[in-house]
């Protein structure tokens, strides 16, 4: 019986003494610090800068680079040299590798749906309906690189000893602005259907909310996509944009998401006599504004231009 007692106070003492112990400090996380797509690596930015990415109640989830100048000249560089190869290949093999970027994306689907939903808000279900929609947005442009020649070219009737025929050729280098509340869908919408012809692509991506199109260049990277096709930057907008706007290597502008500052961009495009796509009546929406499931050729056709061949025939 004394040995019970004995045993008890033993147990006591050392509950007091665990109680008085210190509290293990909670586990910080580690926050990932994304990095640009440039070329087909992950450089830093050549300025060492970040930002914070927050969700929509203040959370930290990552850091993201803060693109400079030098970046900026830096993807218009890997875009051109990337062009001729990519231009070069036949459009039944581009189709093939836009579709190899919809068979990765949707193996981490479950990972970019998490995302949104922490990132942007949305509840788990719309989060899927837009992951969803993304992944589709790829094969449906897949399914396009060797057909839009038909549709928008062709034999034209000529009166003369000549056959006349009419083919389009992509632009060269298009500098995207991509919509600042549609991270992923909005994204997917307004470079699948740039790479899609044959041009390379310099995106800008969501200021707010770059996660997502960092995580799908991680996902190009991964998709036989050779590197320099499409090059992303993260940052500001206003920032970046004077310098992509006015670049005379750029061959065109997409200026979705360039928000307050797409009329001053128009205007230093036009200075290169750089052609430009103006902002659509939803390019401040959110992911729904791009959920229509056939968005048509509208965002093919702007980057491309004709070529006409005549050819003697019965002399």
């Amino acid at each position: 019986m004394a040995e019970r007692r004995g045993g008890k106070k033993a147990g006591a003492a050392k509950a007091a003494k665990a109680a008085e112990a210190p509290a293990v400090p909670a586990r910080l996380a580690v926050r990932k610090t994304y990095k640009l797509y440039l070329g087909g690596a992950f450089p830093r930015s050549e300025s060492g800068r970040s930002y914070p990415v927050t969700s929509n109640d203040g959370t930290h989830l990552a850091n993201a680079a803060l693109a400079s100048r030098k970046d900026a000249r830096d993807a218009v560089a890997a875009a051109r040299k990337a062009f001729a190869g990519w231009s070069g290949r036949t459009a039944y093999n581009r189709g093939q590798i836009l579709y190899r970027v919809a068979e990765v994306l949707e193996g981490r689907r479950d990972q970019f749906a998490a995302q949104a939903v922490a990132a942007q808000g949305l509840s788990r279900a719309r989060a899927q309906e837009v992951v969803s929609a993304a992944i589709d947005r790829w094969v449906y442009y897949a399914g396009w690189t060797d057909k839009v020649a038909q549709v928008v070219g062709g034999a034209n009737p000529v009166s003369g000893p000549y056959y006349n025929h009419s083919a389009p050729e992509p632009v060269g280098v298009v500098v995207v602005f991509a919509p600042q509340n549609a991270p992923l869908l909005g994204l997917t919408s307004v470079v699948a259907p740039v790479i899609a012809t044959g041009n390379t692509a310099v995106v800008v991506a969501s200021e707010a909310a770059p996660l997502a199109a960092v995580d799908l260049a991680e996902v190009l990277a991964t998709s036989d996509l050779p590197g320099g096709v499409v090059d992303l930057l993260t940052g500001r907008v206003p920032e970046l944009g004077p310098h992509l706007a006015s670049h005379a290597d750029v061959d065109a502008l997409d200026l979705t998401g360039a928000g307050p500052d797409a009329v001053a961009f128009e205007e230093a495009a036009a200075q290169t006599l750089t052609r430009v796509v103006r902002p659509g009546p939803g390019a401040d929406a959110g992911e729904e504004a791009w959920l229509d499931p056939d968005p048509g050729t509208s965002r093919m056709t702007p980057f491309l231009e004709t070529k006409t061949v005549w050819h003697p025939v019965g002399v």
